[in-house]
């Protein structure tokens, strides 16, 4: 890594806004600045399209009028069906750099209600990126896959994180901010010693599947198939048992799961991250098995401290059954560096932070 590689941070993503680099047709609030990421807002039209696609050599807004069923109002709330595909400009659009890159996920409750989004700009040959120098507006595709779900403008589904150059962090690298600062402990809080990888620069975690300190009897959730509607905008307003059946600890510390169904577990152990470091979780490899181990997964500045804090999984198997069994490797975490400490951390005083401290926790709208 060069010095002027890295992850820009909550202080020069505002620096972004106020020289309209980050733009919008709405005032961009504080409250969308994470640590090391920002949060993009929905528009006020949705368009539902009879397929996805990906822009390479066209603008989105050309392939919307050949490929839209038709449009409708989300400025009061409108709802999305299971299992059809949606697209919606986003109010924020860009005025990138040439030496910035961009790179977008799913935030975390998006991820945990099996909401697959992918974010397309245009003249773009790849998902969830924007490259250096664009200009122009962003969309967001939104397929609901497990609920039917309310959404309204100005509601953040995505977030969005800007670098420069190469910023991961080298297995060398780790191995002595590990020994500075351990990155993975137990159930108790207590340090152990990562599984790194030098092939890809990341660190593996597995899936817990047995009682702990933490878990005490419910190790995951599946989402049942027929519910009533999500209302996203609402926090804190559903009973988890309208949308998910718990799934009681195998006394066997092990578990089948099923194709198509989508499942909530917990990492088997906890991460923090470092102040100067975000982390991206990855898929830890396909020849495991036809799953799909994460929908977000990226962790901020920040995330897990003191102690740790377990990542949570978002599961949807494919094609066959699949043996799950306690501590079993799950998925690869990579670290990237940040081109300075946020002025505030995930989890710190005065940042709402949803998931710190989490050991086995559905999306905020639920009770």
């Amino acid at each position: 890594m060069t010095s002027n590689s890295g992850i820009l941070v909550r202080q020069h993503l505002r620096d972004f806004v106020e020289r309209g680099v980050v733009r919008a047709s709405q005032t961009i609030t504080d409250q969308q600045l994470q640590p090391a990421s920002i949060d993009l807002r929905l528009g006020t039209r949705c368009h539902r399209v009879r397929t996805g696609f990906l822009p390479e050599t066209t603008s989105v807004a050309e392939r919307l009028d050949e490929l839209t069923l038709f449009t409708f109002d989300l400025t009061q709330g409108a709802i999305l069906e299971r299992g059809h595909c949606y697209i919606v400009p986003l109010l924020e659009e860009l005025a990138l750099p040439e030496d910035v890159c961009a790179q977008s996920n799913p935030k975390s409750s998006t991820g945990r209600l099996d909401i697959f989004t992918r974010l397309l700009a245009d003249r773009t040959d790849r998902f969830e990126t924007a490259p250096a120098g664009y200009r122009g507006k962003l969309y967001l595709e939104i397929v609901p896959r497990s609920f039917t779900i309310r959404l309204q403008t100005g509601l953040s589904l995505n977030q969005l994180r800007f670098f420069r150059g190469d910023p991961v962090v080298d297995c060398s690298e780790l191995i002595a901010i590990n020994a500075e600062c351990p990155l993975l402990f137990d159930d108790r809080g207590e340090p152990i010693e990562p599984e790194l990888s030098r092939s890809d620069n990341s660190l593996t975690m597995g899936i817990a599947m047995a009682r702990d300190a933490e878990i005490t009897d419910i190790v995951g959730w599946r989402a049942r198939r027929y519910t009533d509607v999500l209302d996203m905008t609402r926090e804190a307003a559903h009973d988890a048992d309208d949308f998910f059946e718990a799934i009681h600890a195998p006394e066997d510390r092990r578990l089948i799961v099923e194709p198509e169904e989508f499942y909530i577990f917990a990492s088997k152990e906890r991460v923090r991250i470092p102040r100067n470091l975000a982390a991206v979780m990855l898929p830890y490899d396909v020849g495991i098995g036809e799953l799909r181990t994460n929908y977000a997964g990226f962790f901020d500045n920040g995330f897990g401290q003191p102690r740790g804090t377990r990542a949570v999984l978002e599961v949807r198997p494919h094609d066959v059954p699949f043996l799950v069994e306690d501590g079993q490797a799950f998925f690869r975490l990579q670290f990237y560096h940040s081109l300075a400490e946020p002025e505030l951390a995930y989890g710190e005083a005065g940042f709402g932070s949803h998931y710190q401290g989490q050991a086995l926790k559905l999306s905020k709208h639920f009770r």
